[in-house]
């Protein structure tokens, strides 16, 4: 069963996004298909798993409020298969047979496991239950009007599982790590909410540039192309 069910504070100025996994950001062990919305992780058959992979969106968030679901395609096991974001600087390969859970082993990153564990800074806790069902979908609800990440299962809200995330000053990116062979995973509904009508019209028109080192040439008031640069840089 699928869940297309973002929290009810994205009814008002709900807009769909339409960021993909990064062929250009993730782990050699990681596999895209065309689409690069599905993710497979380590499926050599000679070598099955030789650490943890991770693989990066292709947007990052400074501001607004973002949501997007993560549908498991087969039961998750093994040390670690966790969903997420992190920064650029998030580490998305681990070998050396290197299992852990790599979202949330440092400051860089903030991540859920299979195992229903939170992790960040090093430090984990006990969050939620278990997962291992084939197809369960983790929402993530990144908040950076509060700075809040809160999980949702199979549309149940999890409850806040971390705060502070307004603080960082970078770009979050999604991603999603998994130590297993064969593991699985496919993007499903991405969207994000703008409070603020001026967020709304310079989201509008940077979603419609083709080439953003142009935009001192637009038809614009000097103002408000540079209030378009300014939210551009916070896109990358």
């Amino acid at each position: 069963m699928e869940y297309h069910c973002p929290p009810e504070s994205f009814s008002d100025a709900f807009v769909v996004e339409c960021w993909v996994w990064d062929v250009n950001a993730k782990s050699p062990a990681v596999q895209l298909p065309p689409c690069r919305r599905a993710v497979y992780f380590h499926i050599d058959p000679v070598l099955q798993s030789e650490g943890t992979a991770g693989v990066r969106g292709t947007k990052g968030f400074i501001h607004g409020e973002h949501y997007w679901e993560v549908k498991f395609l087969e039961p998750p096991y093994g040390t670690s298969v966790m969903v997420g974001a992190g920064t650029r600087n998030a580490h998305l390969h681990l070998g050396n047979y290197t299992f852990i859970n790599m979202l949330g082993m440092d400051s860089e990153s903030w991540g859920l496991s299979h195992k229903g564990i939170a992790w960040h800074g090093g430090h984990s806790r006990q969050y939620t239950e278990p997962f291992y069902e084939k197809a369960t979908i983790i929402g993530v609800d990144l908040n950076l009007y509060d700075g809040t990440m809160t999980f949702y299962k199979n549309g149940r809200n999890l409850g806040v599982a971390f705060t502070g995330l307004n603080k960082v000053g970078v770009p979050l990116y999604p991603i999603v790590s998994s130590t297993t062979a064969e593991t699985e995973l496919q993007l499903g509904i991405r969207s994000c909410r703008l409070m603020s009508l001026q967020e709304q019209c310079l989201y509008t028109v940077d979603e419609h540039l083709i080439d953003k080192v142009h935009i001192d040439t637009l038809p614009l008031p000097a103002y408000i192309r540079g209030q378009l640069k300014e939210f551009s840089k916070k896109c990358l």
